[in-house]
């Protein structure tokens, strides 16, 4: 790779900014709503369970989660559950949709570091108003060439949006949290990617081993690392 020629995509949620972190703490109000009904981890089950049955129709974000929640807390209660309860799952919903963008620390140095070199694209997955919304709120839409906001981070995704874009998948690299939609779909297509570990890891995007690619996989403990990182592959 030539340094002028490498191309460098970002995930968004809990790479670029606090996502998981803004989940967790409704996931402990939703325990709380629950618990005169059920345990936490039957809760956290049935949830986790609802969601992943509903993920092909509502894909992923603060919307699908909260219809999630409230089907699985009218399963959980037999339908005992209150309409004002049922208002209170709407109002976290709406809450988490309205929630400030916190960027995480070295953020805004680094994309402003990387794009004066490089090509730099925005890949995330989600509920596309939400998306925009929280990219708008950022201050970081200007650091991006392309924003691609899909369903799906998979390998036909990427490739799509690799071939649509005239990248060279030996000259990508995807700078992201999530080894399972930030790593292993742009490995399996030739390009290069460099894990940077958020302290949450939702369940459905946990994977038991780290890639076997040397000269490709990469393991950052911050995004401050990326610079050199850079340089060290171009």
């Amino acid at each position: 790779m030539q340094p002028r020629s490498l191309v460098v995509g970002f995930d968004a949620d809990d790479t670029l900014w606090h996502n998981e972190s803004i989940f967790e703490k409704v996931h402990e109000r939703y325990r709380a709503l629950l618990a005169h009904y059920h345990d936490a981890a039957t809760v956290d089950r049935t949830l986790f369970a609802t969601e992943m049955r509903n993920l092909e129709l509502y894909g992923y974000g603060v919307k699908g989660f909260t219809l999630s929640a409230i089907e699985t807390a009218i399963a959980l209660t037999a339908g005992r559950i209150r309409a004002e309860e049922i208002q209170q799952l709407i109002d976290l919903g709406r809450e988490m949709l309205a929630h400030p963008v916190d960027l995480l620390e070295g953020v805004s140095d680094v994309l402003a570091e990387v794009s004066r070199e490089h090509r730099v694209l925005l890949i995330t997955k989600g509920d596309l108003r939400d998306q925009e919304r929280k990219l708008t709120k950022s201050g970081l839409l200007a650091h991006f060439q392309h924003v691609e906001i899909v369903s799906e981070k998979d390998e036909g995704s990427y490739a799509n949006i690799l071939r649509r874009h005239g990248i060279d998948p030996a000259r990508f690299l995807m700078v992201g949290n999530s080894i399972k939609s930030d790593i292993l779909p742009v490995l399996a297509l030739g390009g290069c990617g460099a894990h940077v570990p958020y302290h949450l890891t939702w369940a459905a995007e946990r994977v038991e081993a780290v890639p076997d690619a040397p000269g490709r996989f990469f393991q950052l403990g911050s995004i401050r690392e990326l610079g050199a990182l850079i340089e060290k592959i171009a």
